[in-house]
């Protein structure tokens, strides 16, 4: 079998999408997938250099503009299936063309723009509900990152349980792995917090990340305690326009540091020196800086969300979304050195079963699928 991947939907800075491919391109090469990758030419150096086992294609300049990359996806993509004589073609990032020669496999993250609308901008949420719907109507097989979200999609935009292949992400245990004292102790000097406990959140700040009921909690939490930790959010800004004042209300004497951005290489120092790892989400497709933070042995604080508890299991701690509930939740794992030990024994351990070995053999299910859909057809 011979596969197109259309990865032109990857920006040059990545994003949640690129990390997505980054990971699946090298695992499906390792599958023994034929496999030519279509990108913008910012990313073809990064992917080649990644799998050497694939062929990479660079798409014409123009599609580093996402209103020509969706007209590029409707005739150069067929075109270059044709060339290639692939037999199924993957667009991993919702859209696909409607002309398409060969089946096409629809990966759909998340389907929040339909359960949770008010969390994202109206124009972003009634593009990816149609692109959803239109994928749902035309794709040979979909891929989903979680039960929850193939559960949520079938609810809001129909198809048929048999059309859908769940595809847990794996971690990047090369990156996300527990580090020694030293380490930890480096990257909390970095942010001014040597021999201070911190609690960490890493994500953007975007509404559906509930960062600022957090904040509320975290405060609540730490209040009147010695010594009481600091609380990071780390990550980009998206565009919550709550956190800013909420942390601006943060009381004198507490510290609160939204440093921004962290290099690569102290995500896993900061994971596994936080206390408490805390991700209140309203909502995700799967949860991956979950499952980040437990293969770093930490303890993570999270919701029961969609997809999250697919992701902790009975190896993270629970709390609502509340400000009151994060508190309490918080305050209890702050008190208990012994069970933060225990859940991050039993993080550690849970993570290891997410590999991208095992996404990929999903998706390879999913294009046989399709092309033995299409074959049965024919």
């Amino acid at each position: 079998m011979r596969l197109l991947l259309d990865a032109t939907a990857v920006p040059a800075d990545l994003g949640g999408v690129g990390r997505y491919v980054d990971a699946l391109v090298p695992a499906l090469v390792d599958e023994g997938v034929d496999l030519v990758v279509v990108c913008q030419a910012a990313v073809a150096e990064r992917l080649s250099a990644g799998a050497p086992g694939a062929e990479v294609v660079a798409a014409p300049a123009a599609v580093a503009r996402r209103p020509a990359r969706l007209a590029w996806e409707q005739s150069g993509l067929p075109a270059l299936a044709r060339r290639t004589r692939a037999d199924v073609l993957h667009s991993p990032h919702y859209t696909l063309p409607l002309a398409a020669s060969v089946p096409v496999v629809v990966t759909l993250h998340d389907a929040t723009f339909f359960s949770h609308p008010e969390l994202h901008s109206p124009v972003k949420a009634r593009f990816f509900r149609a692109a959803t719907r239109v994928a749902v109507a035309r794709a040979a097989t979909l891929v989903v990152p979680s039960r929850a979200t193939r559960d949520e999609v079938l609810r809001y935009a129909g198809g048929t349980p048999e059309r859908f292949h769940v595809a847990h992400h794996g971690v990047d245990t090369s990156r996300f792995h527990p580090v020694d004292a030293a380490e930890r102790a480096r990257v909390a000097r970095a942010l001014g917090l040597e021999g201070r406990a911190y609690v960490a959140f890493l994500g953007t700040l975007e509404p559906r990340k509930n960062t600022p009921a957090l904040v509320r909690g975290w405060v609540e939490a730490v209040r009147g305690t010695p010594d009481p930790p600091a609380l990071v959010l780390a990550g980009g800004a998206g565009w919550d326009t709550e956190i800013g004042p909420t942390l601006a209300a943060v009381p004198a004497g507490l510290t609160a540091l939204r440093p921004g951005y962290l290099p690569l290489d102290d995500l896993a120092g900061f994971l596994s020196g936080a206390a408490v790892v805390a991700y209140p989400s309203l909502g995700e497709g799967f949860g991956l800086p979950v499952l980040e933070a437990m293969a770093c042995g930490a303890t993570v604080l999270t919701t029961r969300e969609l997809s999250l508890p697919e992701v902790g299991g009975d190896a993270v701690a629970y709390t609502d979304v509340d400000d009151a509930a994060i508190a309490r939740a918080l305050r209890a794992l702050l008190d208990r050195p012994d069970e933060r030990a225990r859940l991050a024994a039993a993080a550690r351990a849970r993570a290891d079963a997410f590999t991208w070995a095992a996404s990929a053999q999903a998706h390879v299910r999913a294009y046989e699928d399709a092309l033995g859909g299409t074959r049965r057809g024919a």
